[in-house]
């Protein structure tokens, strides 16, 4: 079954939502969606305009792709936000967008066997996460 390619325009919704689950704020969900589409046109591809917001999201939060392991192998603070908004980015890409793994790969720019972990694990955080919050929900 062939994938319908979706536009600049049809995505903005899809953007915003993930731009939303990323900050928790509209406002700043709004100008991350501003300044993803700054560069957009009409015949912008998707895989293009995602990558393109994740690169906003990274530079609006100071997280990069510039770091390195130093001699005592301990990563940068940079570095574990980075890759924990990855994860975070990577389940929203196939939630929301409905992304295969070999695409979203291509948007953050890593190989597809650390996508398919970076899913594993998010999604069994967000469960566990839920599961945390039903417990809680039943105490009070």
């Amino acid at each position: 079954m062939k994938r319908i390619k979706k536009t600049a325009l049809d995505l903005v919704n899809d953007i915003y939502s993930l731009a939303y689950w990323m900050t928790g704020n509209e406002a700043v969900s709004s100008d991350l969606v501003y300044n993803t589409y700054l560069s957009a046109n009409t015949k912008t591809e998707e895989r293009v305009l995602l990558k393109t917001f994740r690169e906003c999201y990274m530079a609006r939060f100071g997280q990069n792709n510039d770091f390195y392991w130093n001699q005592s192998f301990v990563p940068p603070v940079d570095s574990l936000m980075q890759w924990a908004a990855d994860i975070k980015l990577s389940v929203l890409l196939t939630e929301i967008s409905g992304l295969k793994h070999l695409q979203i790969s291509e948007i953050v720019g890593k190989p597809v066997e650390t996508v398919r972990l970076w899913l594993f694990w998010g999604r069994k955080l967000l469960s566990s996460t839920n599961q945390v919050n039903a417990r809680q929900l039943k105490a009070s």
